[in-house]
């Protein structure tokens, strides 16, 4: 019985491993365009601020 636990355990880690590597190499597409989308609102808001208070 005690093989049969050694032998178990590498199988686990060996499908754990599996596991996590496809949850890490999943595409993140979505959430890129989203951050992107944000960033530019961000620079958009930055420039107004900028250019309206230059003239005083």
């Amino acid at each position: 019985m005690a093989v049969l636990a050694w032998l178990l355990i590498p199988l686990f880690a060996a499908v754990g491993a599996a596991i996590w590597g496809g949850w890490a190499s999943r595409s993140r597409t979505t959430e890129d365009i989203a951050e992107l989308d944000g960033y530019a609102r961000f620079r958009d808001a930055m420039d107004k601020t900028h250019s309206s208070s230059g003239s005083a």
